[in-house]
């Protein structure tokens, strides 16, 4: 048995599961977000609890229960209190400033860079740190990682996009002569 399929998901107060034509929805405060069931696998709802069931013992069967288990765990918590993601750039000179939907951000290149936002996320930013936010845990992460793609952290200064705690691996630089 799935470690993690087999452990029921909780709804809190305020969300709503339907298993539909193959489909799971589930409504929150903060919006709607549908997957569709995967292949030899059930949803099924009791009370305050969803289960997670699959048909056989099969190697797909097995790795589609927990994948399944935790697809809906992470809509239940995407649309009851939404995921995060947080950036910081770091070098000298790189700035990033929101106008309207849009990121533009200088990044040391000869032209300004402007990223548009996707409708689904939110974006904000304070100083040089950017936050995107969103109840698809999915999207937030994609999104997320797109921006930091643009200027990834290189390691002699540390300088570009790195998510927040994120450790670089410094190297030294040239060890040909004395300092």
């Amino acid at each position: 048995m799935s470690r993690v399929g087999k452990l029921p998901v909780k709804l809190p107060s305020g969300v709503t599961l339907a298993v539909e034509n193959g489909q799971v929805v589930v409504n929150g405060s903060k919006g709607s977000l549908s997957q569709a069931v995967m292949p030899q696998t059930s949803v099924t709802v009791e009370g305050e609890e969803i289960l997670v069931a699959r048909a056989n013992d099969e190697r797909e069967a097995r790795s589609n229960h927990g994948l399944m288990r935790a697809l809906i765990q992470n809509m239940v918590t995407g649309v009851s209190t939404g995921f995060e993601k947080k950036l910081e750039v770091n070098g000298v000179g790189f700035r990033v400033n929101l106008a309207g939907s849009d990121l533009k951000m200088n990044l040391g290149l000869s032209h300004e860079v402007v990223f548009k936002v996707p409708q689904d996320v939110t974006a904000s930013v304070e100083q040089n740190t950017i936050t995107i936010s969103g109840i698809s845990k999915q999207r937030v992460g994609q999104v997320a990682a797109e921006i930091r793609a643009l200027k990834k952290p290189e390691p002699y200064k540390g300088k570009g996009i790195m998510y927040v705690g994120e450790r670089i691996i410094r190297k030294s630089g040239k060890s040909g002569k004395e300092k």
